[in-house]
């Protein structure tokens, strides 16, 4: 089925969209409109109809184009639905081998809607729709589609909407509060118009929602979505969730009592307003407001469980980037775009999570929409957080495509002493160890190089004059850099160690390029006080070993040591050997 619904054929290479017919039928059509890239069609006799045809209960199906399914058997909806999620996860997410679970029924196939929005016909005050493709008004007296009490608000405004173009009707079928708007002055009534807001309930908790504000629109399915997601968060009462694009608190509310503490962040300053007074009741609730992409990032709380439910847009990087960087152990996303959706879950899975769980929901039935709930939780080992302030170490971990947060150990550095490897060893261990007592769960990574001629260990410089000091003795010879890594499971203190070594054979570079390299204050910070991978001074002529052992952290032994102690990592993550690496295993 296409995008919007439809069945899809080809003519001469160009794809047909169908409004009204299903795959596997013959069909005569009428050409609506044709595109460079595509044709739009609608169905006027079927010749050989699919054994899941049935005839639409509507009488303005096929001249209203705002249900696309009517005309097919509801168990097949279902069945159609779970393919495009399984479609969208299989082609844009490019995830195979996840399951789809079947879609859960909607308890009400038609009357369901508690929102419309109607079109009004100028001239007469006529309320109605407008044709997807034609662009035609589509003049109706009554929507299978909605409750019952906007059938009636719509019967009643009728003719009497000549003022304004489009006419949007919310009813509860639940507390029989509604609103219509826009206020409509030279309508007297019945019903009352203009209302800004209206009571929406759920699951016994009464919600107010503004006009502008989104509510879902099929009450009894939200409720079984509520429900679902609680199960899939597996709240006790002792966790801190995020309630990311929160709306007016429908999620924090229903799972509030559940839940030590719950922060709703939202942008909307109606719907902000709607959630003030909607969890007013629930003071381990706190409203965070601002864009969802630019509050998450700013949040540093220990996060246990984590809702999203963004637009069909789904997320934005940063969202997700921070969603990975805070690593709560559940996380439950809530979609209506299956597209979006498998986009942002393909870069969660190849970072620190994986999937438990998809199941679709028939909010929209008759339509060829879909609501998705996707489970997942955290991988075994994560969240890692790097023990070091170091640029260079960030970046081969970003480069390698792990999963991290990065936290600056206290100053820990020694007068070098001793055997290298151990004293390496040493120093990266007590960084881990400093950041692993502040860490609340997952594997603390720590690394510290040293430069070893001779007998002399070289570590960072104190001063310019150290810096030129070690710069001349390392000049046009070999030399030998040994990095020390330990990561510590900061849940049961377990604790793993290696090192590698690298030799190194520098050139011979003159007094001024080092006075030049250490007037850019570039030395400071650097084993030896050089960095291989700079381009201006680049001083060394060769390597026999690990190249990013000379950087500052061998991915080698990275990988060895945090899947040693059990991390997990999704199809995204670069492992295995650095480059110029010339064995096959790290110096263990």
């Amino acid at each position: 089925m296409g995008r919007l619904g439809e069945a899809i054929a080809v003519i001469e290479g160009k794809p047909v969209f169908v409004f009204g017919g299903l795959p596997g039928e013959k069909v005569e059509v009428e050409i609506i409109r044709e595109r460079r890239h595509y044709i739009a069609a609608e169905v006027v006799n079927v010749l050989n109809p699919s054994p899941y045809r049935q005839l639409a209960p509507c009488k303005y199906f096929g001249e209203c184009t705002g249900c696309q399914w009517q005309n097919v058997v509801y168990s097949h909806q279902l069945e159609l639905k779970q393919e495009a999620v399984i479609d969208a996860f299989q082609r844009i997410g490019h995830l195979d081998g996840l399951t789809v679970l079947p879609t859960l029924p909607s308890p009400k196939q038609l009357g369901y809607r508690n929102h419309a929005r109607f079109t009004v016909r100028r001239e007469t005050g006529r309320l109605g729709y407008i044709h997807r493709e034609r662009r035609r008004f589509v003049g109706v007296d009554e929507c299978l589609l909605m409750d019952k009490s906007i059938n009636e608000h719509l019967s009643e405004l009728q003719g009497n909407c000549s003022e304004t173009s489009q006419v949007a009707v919310r009813s509860s079928p639940t507390t029989g509060s509604y609103l219509i708007q826009p206020t409509l002055k030279n309508f007297p009534g019945p019903p009352e118009t203009g209302q800004k807001t209206y009571i929406e309930s759920a699951m016994g908790v009464d919600f107010r929602v503004g006009s502008p504000s989104f509510f879902q629109v099929n009450i009894q399915q939200l409720e079984n979505l509520a429900q679902l997601v609680k199960e899939e968060l597996d709240l006790d009462g002792t966790q801190v969730i995020v309630d990311a694009y929160a709306g007016v608190g429908t999620f924090s509310a229903l799972l509030a009592p559940f839940s030590q503490k719950v922060l709703a962040i939202e942008e909307s300053s109606a719907a902000i307003d709607d959630a003030e007074l909607n969890l007013g009741a629930f003071p381990n609730v706190e409203i965070l407001k601002g864009k969802t992409e630019e509050v998450l990032p700013n949040v540093y709380e220990s996060i246990d469980a984590l809702i999203v439910d963004p637009s069909r847009a789904g997320c934005q990087r940063p969202v997700l980037d921070a969603i990975m960087r805070l690593a709560p152990k559940r996380l439950v996303y809530v979609s209506c775009d299956p597209g979006s959706l498998a986009r942002d879950i393909s870069i969660l899975v190849n970072g620190p999570y994986k999937v438990d769980s998809i199941q679709p929901l028939d909010m929209f039935p008759q339509t060829h929409h879909v609501e998705c709930i996707t489970s997942l939780s955290l991988r075994a080992g994560h969240p890692i957080t790097l023990a070091s302030k170091s640029p260079r170490r960030r970046n081969i971990l970003t480069d390698a495509n792990i999963p991290f947060n990065q936290t600056e150990p206290e100053d820990y550095e020694m007068p070098p002493e001793g055997c290298a490897e151990t004293y390496a060893i040493s120093t990266a261990l007590t960084k881990a160890k400093d950041v692993a007592k502040r860490a609340t769960g997952g594997l603390v990574i720590a690394a510290d190089s040293v430069v070893v001629m001779g007998n002399e260990i070289f570590n960072k410089p104190d001063s310019e004059y150290t810096a030129r000091i070690m710069l001349d003795k390392l000049r046009n010879s070999s030399h030998k850099v040994i990095t020390g890594v330990a990561v510590v499971n900061t849940v049961s203190n377990e604790i793993v160690t290696a090192h590698k070594t690298t030799t190194v054979h520098m050139r011979n570079y003159s007094n001024a390029e080092i006075d030049y390299w250490i007037g850019f204050s570039q030395a400071l910070d650097k084993a030896g006080g050089y960095a291989i991978q700079d381009s201006t001074f680049s001083p060394v002529q060769s390597v026999e070993g690990c190249y990013l052992n000379v950087v500052g952290l061998p991915l080698c032994i990275t990988a060895t040591l945090l899947e040693k102690m059990g991390a997990e990592f999704g199809t995204g993550i670069s492992l295995g050997l650095c480059n110029n690496c010339n064995t096959s295993k790290p110096d263990l």
